[in-house]
């Protein structure tokens, strides 16, 4: 007996009831769950600090405050986003009106992340249940301390048969997957996003898959390199560079890059300070594991800023890699850590050619203030999302939705995006009865012929 049956099969029972279908209840159960997440702050930030040394105000700013906004905006639309849609009506089925209407989907599956423990393990939560779900929650077992926090507060509030975390590692991420759910949300790597979609396949169970990649960072000569260097230090190295959408590589045109790393050394300087290990900024790697294969992606003879390293700390210094090859390791998978190659270039084509070759990134970005070279790019480049003269904040406008392509992931979510995520959005032909044209029935002639092309073409 597969010991979460009862639990999926309870949170069935309950979604059948339709009481989840109702907006009021779903409004309460969010306003609830951004109270709870209030109410334990406190928690929340002493858990995530034993896992990644990350501060109070990181913890806001990266993970909570993006969970609340996700909240706010849901309260504020789901009524609207729930609300049966009218269309157009074609010739051929008038007299009549057609409309969409969405639906949940049922019982849902979310698979946390450890990087981001609370952001991503909870923003999809809060779609699910906006889009009338019940929902529940694996976090991941890598941040240890967040997922206990994140059990305890939601499963002393909310009801099990609506809204549960269950914790655990492969063994238990693996029994749930023999279930049978409406849909699956994983936030994760590549090769487990794999095995992910190969056990929905079995239930024929929807997925979204937010996974990862190498993602590209071009800079150009015309870039403001004050303003572009400020901006990438800050986005490689939040979150010690754990972060799936960080620039994994910079492509700097020649001409530029000399200018671009001493201005980095300097925007280091000031976000970090002079010993970034004793900085509340800069985060800790995850595990042991995690740290050791870092530390052999570093090549000494090639560090031109940074490469210190701590074991006992599960630190490493904020690291710049210069003369780098995509035949070196460093370039053979995505780094997610404080690791940041640099790559000169002085032909665009051979540059995006370089990049085309490797599977679609989740991001890409472009610093420079020529609109035609941007344009190029962004055209001839499939890539999840990502920000010309920005890294990273795309993810902050839930106007956006935000997911890969390719080997980056499938679906996305992320505002209105995550509510359709989580729906189905039924049609509806709504017709009058009163009359009934023959065009459509036998015996068929060449003047029916005629209509139905006036009709349908």
């Amino acid at each position: 007996m597969n010991p979460y049956a009862k639990i999926v099969q309870d949170q069935l029972d309950f979604f059948n009831t339709n009481k989840t279908k109702d907006t009021n209840f779903r409004i309460s159960q969010l306003k609830k769950l951004k109270k709870v997440m209030k109410d334990n702050e406190s928690l929340l930030d002493e858990a995530i600090y034993k896992d990644f040394k990350k501060s109070s105000f990181e913890n806001y700013e990266t993970e909570l405050s993006l969970v609340y906004h996700e909240i706010n905006l849901a309260i504020k639309n789901l009524k609207s986003w729930s609300r049966r849609k009218y269309v157009a009506t074609n010739m051929a089925n008038m007299p009549g009106k057609s409309y969409i209407i969405p639906e949940p989907l049922g019982v849902t599956l979310t698979i946390g992340a450890w990087n981001y423990p609370y952001q991503l393990a909870l923003a999809p939560v809060v779609a699910a249940l906006a889009a009338g779900n019940t929902a529940i929650l694996k976090p991941s077992e890598l941040s240890l301390n967040s997922s206990n926090a994140m059990a305890k507060i939601i499963n002393e509030n909310f009801d099990a048969n609506y809204f549960h975390v269950i914790e655990g590692a492969v063994e238990e991420t693996t029994n749930l997957l023999k279930l049978k759910f409406d849909k699956i949300f994983y936030t994760g790597s590549t090769n487990v996003g794999k095995i992910i979609m190969k056990a929905a396949a079995e239930h024929l169970t929807p997925v979204t898959l937010e996974l990862g990649g190498k993602s590209p960072c071009f800079v150009f000569n015309d870039a403001n390199i004050k303003v572009s260097a400020q901006r990438l230090i800050w986005a490689k190295f939040l979150n010690g560079g754990q972060t799936c959408v960080a620039p994994d590589f910079i492509l700097a045109e020649k001409g530029v890059k000399a200018k671009l790393i001493e201005e980095m050394k300097i925007q280091i300087k000031n976000i970090y300070g002079d010993d970034p290990m004793n900085s509340d900024a800069f985060v800790r790697i995850i595990s042991p594991r995690h740290y050791k294969r870092l530390v052999e992606l570093i090549d000494k003879n090639k560090v031109i800023i940074g490469g210190d390293n701590n074991e006992k700390e599960l630190y490493i210094s904020p690291t710049v890699v210069d003369n780098i090859t995509f035949d070196d390791s460093i370039m053979q998978e995505e780094i997610f850590g404080p690791i940041l190659p640099i790559i000169e270039f002085d032909d665009l084509s051979w540059a995006i050619k370089m990049v085309k070759d490797r599977p679609k990134p989740l991001a890409l970005y472009i610093f420079g203030s020529n609109n035609k070279t941007t344009n190029r790019l962004l055209h001839e480049i499939s890539f999840g999302g990502g920000g010309v003269n920005e890294a990273v904040m795309h993810l902050a406008n839930s106007n956006l939705p935000f997911g890969g392509v390719g080997d980056s992931g499938m679906g996305s979510y992320h505002g209105k995006a995550g509510f359709d995520s989580f729906s189905h959005h039924k049609s509806i032909l709504s017709r009058s009865a009163i009359i009934e044209m023959p065009v459509k029935y036998p015996p068929y002639s060449n003047w029916k012929r005629g209509l139905l092309e006036k009709l349908i073409e």
